[in-house]
């Protein structure tokens, strides 16, 4: 190539173009250069190396070759579009518009430009102007798969489901082998509850694109809620060996895995869950380095409460390992758990969200500990109780509740955090409750918080229940009132953990496919001693657990 200049540059240009095409970016980079340096005014050149910075992720590169390629020529209309779409992929929506409406001033009949205008004023949240871009497109070319696609999300979006289904179906139609009007189909079929019709639809998705890593992954959550586990992480497994890196396939691994019991692969695949959006806003950030567990004796670790209040309680039980090591142990957590957790002799010192840290040499998120400590089913640090409470505040409670010192006194909770994914499937009303009334030698306490907790204000027919949760303050009187308790019957809740951790007994109702800690096949938990575990065996109603638990009840008010 030294001799370029003696050589035809429309011969340099279709070589350049072949090994463009072929993917070989190197070489098609230097002949597209070299054209240029004895060529510098060639538009269409600039405009073909923008190309090629665009397909490889170079935005800012291409953009500069488009504008380059705009100023050379301001009539050349074709740029415009290519320089919109890569200012749309940058987020650079405004100037994206500019550039499809200088597109659409040359060609109007340009149906892609009104495509992606219809996606950006949708991202915008302007979805009239959206859909007349998405429509105007159609009108253009009445067979655009895509743009009855894009319609469909957005009646997604906006809750239309039908008119979704529509639209996705009609892009189906169209190009029976356009994978992602199936995908979005199996999406709202499982909004609606519609199982089998979206797992069919992500199967056609991945028949037509074998590498669409999200239809492997949403359709193995559907089967994994069936109850089809093995399934489910091979679809898993294929998501992750299409895309390595794709962080949501790991961590959904990481749950089956540990779900099934297999505690090695699921604490190296929880570590995912730092690059999936769901934990972005949970990661702290500090100036000290992460503690991986190899450094112990003599330093200050800071464990931060990263999850739920019933994770915290779960997990800190690792700090008494850290301690035993040598690990002076800082921790911070939930305002509700301070006081809680200000009783734990292993622990130096506790603050909550928003106060001032004490120093540290180290931090830690408290979910990370099971996998550094190489926790397995054998090696469980179940020692109970391993949180201790106030003796006053014990008696506090106990005198609260005397006149009923007699009594088979049973806590109860019905409902988990309203915010939080799937609680409908592990939450029902307190009336569920009410075959255990018949047992008249109980005396039932609510132990409920948060919304369903005004439940108890009306009791159904029938039902006895004494509620002082007005009186709790944070998790300690929660915990006291526990103690003075003979009995926890609940959902999978904070409770259940607090309970556990204090060593009270604990029947803990759990849904078909329960949280991972719980595992499957058994009614014990290695995590908790006290904790009895109770199943439901398929996706119906609570009635046969609760049955199940009326007659277990009897037995345990004999047998105290």
């Amino acid at each position: 190539m030294n001799n370029i200049s003696n050589m035809n540059i429309h011969e340099i240009l279709r070589k350049a173009h072949e090994y463009h095409t072929a993917g070989n970016a190197e070489q098609a980079e230097y002949l597209y250069r070299e054209i240029l340096r004895f060529q510098p005014d060639n538009f269409v050149v600039y405009n073909d190396l923008g190309n090629l910075f665009q397909e490889q992720g170079q935005f800012d590169e291409a953009i500069i070759c488009y504008q380059k390629a705009v100023t050379l020529n301001p009539t050349f209309a074709g740029v415009y579009y290519n320089l919109a779409e890569t200012l749309q992929e940058q987020g650079k929506l405004d100037a994206a518009i500019r550039c499809y409406q200088k597109m659409l001033q040359s060609y109007p009949n340009h149906a892609d430009s009104y495509n992606n205008l219809g996606i950006i004023f949708q991202e915008k949240g302007k979805f009239d102007q959206a859909i007349a871009f998405y429509r105007k497109a159609i009108e253009l070319s009445p067979n655009f798969a895509e743009a009855y696609c894009n319609i469909g999300n957005l009646y997604k979006e906006k809750r239309a489901l039908d008119n979704a289904i529509s639209n996705f179906q009609k892009a189906t139609l169209l190009a029976p082998s356009f994978a992602l009007p199936y995908y979005n189909l199996g999406i709202v079929y499982k909004d609606l509850g519609r199982l089998d019709a979206a797992v069919t639809c992500y199967q056609k998705a991945i028949e037509c694109d074998s590498s669409f890593t999200d239809a492997y992954n949403n359709l193995g959550n559907i089967l994994k809620d069936q109850g089809k586990f093995d399934d489910a992480k091979a679809l898993y497994r294929k998501a992750i060996a299409v895309d390595p890196d794709q962080a949501i396939a790991h961590f959904n691994l990481a749950t089956i895995s540990l779900l099934s019991g297999e505690l090695k692969e699921g604490w190296r695949e929880y570590g995912w869950r730092w690059k999936t959006k769901e934990f972005l806003s949970h990661q702290r950030n500090f100036a000290k380095p992460l503690w991986d567990g190899s450094w112990s004796r003599g330093a200050k670790v800071l464990l931060y409460a990263e999850q739920g209040f019933g994770d915290t309680i779960h997990f800190i039980r690792y700090a008494q390992l850290m301690a035993q090591q040598g690990i002076t142990v800082v921790v911070e957590c939930q305002t509700e758990l301070k006081v809680l957790l200000q009783n734990l002799d292993y622990v130096s010192s506790v603050t909550s969200y928003g106060e001032q840290l004490p120093d540290f040499d180290f931090y830690c998120p408290l979910l990370s500990l099971p996998g550094i400590f190489n926790t397995t089913l054998e090696n469980i640090p179940s020692s109970i109780p391993y949180i201790r409470l106030d003796p006053l505040l014990i008696r506090k409670w106990r005198q609260r509740i005397c006149q009923n010192s007699s009594a088979f006194k049973v806590g109860l909770v019905w409902a988990g955090g309203q915010t939080m994914k799937k609680d409908s499937r592990r939450s029902f009303t307190l009336e569920t409750y009410l075959p255990l009334m018949q047992n008249s030698q109980v005396i039932f306490y609510s132990l409920q918080k948060g919304p369903p907790a005004k439940q108890a204000l009306c009791l159904p027919q029938g039902m006895r229940l004494i509620d002082y949760m007005d009186e709790i303050h944070d998790f300690s009187d929660t915990a006291a009132l526990i103690e003075n308790l003979d009995l926890i019957i609940s959902v999978d809740t904070a409770i259940v953990h607090l309970a556990g951790a204090i060593g009270k007994p604990v029947w803990t109702l759990l849904p078909f496919v329960p949280d991972w800690r719980w595992m499957l096949n058994r009614e014990d938990s290695p995590w908790y001693p006290t904790i009895r575990l109770f199943r439901k065996t398929s996706l119906g109603d609570w009635k046969s657990i609760i049955e199940q638990i009326v007659k277990e009840l009897v037995k345990a008010v004999v047998e105290r």
